[in-house]
């Protein structure tokens, strides 16, 4: 699950991306409105961790922009604005959650597991591409009807390949989904976790498409 943090304090924002990724979140940082929505309209989060005192353009107005788009994408609101006013303001302009500072970070921990197990609710939780399933909401995969143990990060190749079945997966689609933004990623990482996924599942149930990245098909 991929999280765009949006949080002009440099010191608390590399804080909770260290937490959040020790939760197995995937977790980008900017720090300011302009940029937060570049990023959502050109490769679009999971999920929006939103500050609302940014330092060129108030958080609202960025969540106004995000609505105004057609972006569906849930935004949990951080802020300072504690009063009952805010806070429907803030849900009003088309926020899913609202955390007022200070907080504790498992408290957040557990509100973004909520969306996120709403996310998965608002699909179908079970998907099946021939002889491969998984199930979203138990994050479980099945072959020929048998349960499949994988690691964290083959289970979301797997997914996302799983979801755009017919579909190619560029190799910059896929290690966004993997790593955060300047993570040091080592470069056949991905390569071998596809490799295990073919032991797993059979070896022409993922298919390379040279020099762009890879796809499964239904059959």
């Amino acid at each position: 699950m991929q999280i765009l943090l949006v949080e002009d304090d440099r010191s608390l924002a590399t804080g909770l991306c260290k937490a959040l990724r020790s939760e197995g979140f995937i977790a980008n940082h900017v720090a300011e409105g302009k940029a937060a929505l570049h990023t959502i309209s050109v490769d679009p989060p999971d999920m929006v961790v939103l500050d609302l005192g940014l330092p060129d353009m108030d958080g609202l107005d960025v969540l106004r922009k995000i609505r105004s788009s057609g972006s569906s994408v849930p935004v949990l609101v951080l802020t300072a604005r504690s009063s009952i006013d805010a806070r429907v303001s803030g849900l009003d302009a088309g926020a899913d959650d609202y955390l007022p500072k200070p907080f504790e970070i498992p408290e957040l921990i557990a509100r973004l597991r909520v969306i996120e197990r709403r996310l998965s609710a608002t699909i179908d939780s079970r998907i099946e591409v021939g002889d491969v399933a998984l199930d979203t909401i138990a994050r479980q995969a099945f072959y020929k009807g048998e349960p499949v143990e994988l690691a964290r990060r083959e289970y979301t190749v797997l997914k996302s390949l799983v979801e755009n079945s017919g579909k190619v997966q560029t190799r910059d689609q896929l290690e966004s989904r993997l790593y955060a933004w300047g993570e040091e990623v080592s470069s056949n990482a991905l390569e071998v976790h596809v490799h295990h996924l073919r032991k797993k599942f059979g070896s022409d149930f993922i298919k390379t498409v040279r020099g762009v990245g890879y796809t499964v098909r239904k059959p």
